[in-house]
């Protein structure tokens, strides 16, 4: 009797073993779901949903420009190796379409501003053609529609892990709404007559918009830090600086500093040149998107008072 149920044990055991393995498929190297993000912070939003059971990579390294970068080859295998894309939208990847033509095979692409309304402004680049603001995740309430469509997209890649990712979504959105409480509260410790941006590039829009700043102008009168600026813009920039008071030019990491110190001096204020608005950090200050922001608002915040 005792060697039959020794080999009930040992058959259970085996059973139970088998049942584990296959309920982790999806998590080992061999047949994991392949889910690429475009940018670090995209790719940082898309694990908060995922959680432990999918690994998201990201297709631009921490610390690269999406509005200057240079595709590399091995770009086309990364994408060419996903089953679940995801992009920003609102011509923000404007690198990606050959890529994808390069690439081939067939991929679950997801665009995460899908079903928001971008901002509309005239690009001096184009002949004054009507282009779309890309930079919605500078407010975090844009940011909830990201991670439902981010959800979605991940539903219909790995339909088995759908609880999952629902759960990580709410959970996620409510970190969220309490980033959104806390730039509120730090926003308040500024006088609203010195809630004012000046920037690199036209990026802060949304931002400004949720949060109570006038956006008084911008190095490069442009959506992209891969355009240029005149004489003649500086020089009204400049005026304009001076005559709104604004106490500093903020600029991303990844911006040129030399025309916003130039415009910087002859204004006669500061320029705060540390904040993160287009790619992560590997580790402090900007880890993870939550941290960017706060990170960015404190920045703010210090360069205002």
């Amino acid at each position: 009797m005792k060697k039959i149920i020794n080999t009930i044990i040992v058959t259970l055991t085996l059973s139970a073993l088998f049942l584990t393995g296959c309920g982790s498929a999806l998590q080992s190297s061999d047949n994991a779901v392949r889910v690429l993000a475009s940018t670090t912070f995209l790719a940082d939003i898309t694990q908060n949903v995922a959680g432990d059971r999918l690994t998201v990579d990201s297709l631009l390294p921490v610390g690269a420009d999406p509005h200057a970068y240079q595709a590399a080859p091995s770009d086309v295998a990364k994408i060419s190796e996903s089953d679940l894309l995801i992009l920003n939208g609102v011509e923000y990847e404007h690198f990606i379409e050959p890529l994808l033509e390069n690439a081939g095979g067939e991929r679950i692409i997801i665009t995460a501003t899908a079903g928001l309304t971008p901002n509309q402004m005239e690009d001096e680049e184009n002949a004054g053609q009507m282009v779309g603001d890309p930079h919605m995740w500078l407010d975090p309430n844009l940011v909830i529609t990201y991670v439902e469509n981010i959800r979605d997209g991940l539903i219909e890649v790995d339909a088995e892990g759908a609880e999952i990712y629902k759960a990580n979504a709410d959970a996620y959105i409510a970190q969220l709404k309490e980033l959104d409480t806390w730039i509120v509260e730090q926003v308040d410790t500024i006088p609203a007559e010195r809630r004012l941006l000046v920037t690199n590039h036209e990026a802060v829009g949304y931002f400004a918009e949720r949060y109570g700043f006038e956006v008084v102008g911008a190095v490069i009168p442009s959506l992209s830090t891969d355009a240029g600026t005149s004489a003649k813009e500086m020089s009204a920039l400049i005026e304009q600086i001076k005559s709104s008071g604004a106490p500093a030019i903020f600029l991303g990491e990844v911006e040129n500093a030399d025309l916003a110190n130039q415009i910087a001096e002859e204004a006669g204020v500061k320029v705060v040149d540390n904040l993160y608005l287009e790619s992560l950090t590997d580790g402090e200050p900007a880890a993870t998107y939550i941290d960017m922001m706060k990170h960015n608002v404190t920045s703010i915040v210090e360069g205002l008072k």
